[in-house]
């Protein structure tokens, strides 16, 4: 008699098994999936871009004319201790960009913001303009000093895409 129980209950494990196969199988067949979408939203950064030029003490920069290729990831703006803002994109190859605005002294706040890039000693023009490069283990990045503020465009994107990005720049709507 306990053969039969032991039997019995391995045959109603089995079929439970292979119900819940079956329903997992009709799910995934009927519930929507691409593999293909890309998992990093874009955000609409208008809004923080808007207030940020409205308090910020120096003229908040932002690209204009980019590609639809750029997609813009993060934004924020730090009105105390600084007044730091932020704007991430994905270039176009998917590697990050950053621009980073602070009132905060250029020799702490650069390093901070580029993943501890150093001062190469040499420029790089963009749009009239001499940058300074700024190499690091992480990011690269060029360095404008404006009065009251430093301009930073950095990230894991090659110099060229980094130049691309400082010359959209724009500081007024």
């Amino acid at each position: 008699m306990a053969s039969m129980r032991g039997k019995q209950t391995v045959r109603d494990m089995f079929l439970s098994m292979l119900v819940i196969t079956a329903v997992a199988g009709v799910v995934y067949l009927f519930i929507p999936h691409d593999d293909k979408l890309d998992p990093i939203k874009a955000v609409d950064y208008r809004v923080e871009l808007a207030t940020a030029r409205r308090a910020a003490p120096y003229p908040v920069a932002a690209p204009a004319g980019l590609s639809k290729d750029w997609k813009p990831t993060s934004v924020s703006y730090e009105g105390q201790s600084g007044a730091g803002w932020h704007l991430g994109f994905l270039d176009p190859d998917g590697k990050y960009v950053a621009v980073e605005q602070s009132t905060n002294p250029a020799k702490k706040y650069v390093p901070e913001v580029s993943q501890n890039a150093t001062n190469t000693g040499r420029t790089h023009e963009v749009a009239g303009q001499e940058w300074e490069r700024w190499e690091g283990p992480k990011y690269d990045a060029l360095v404008l000093h404006a009065e009251g503020v430093t301009t930073v465009v950095t990230g894991s994107a090659p110099t060229e895409r980094l130049a691309e990005m400082a010359a959209a720049l724009k500081t007024a709507s």
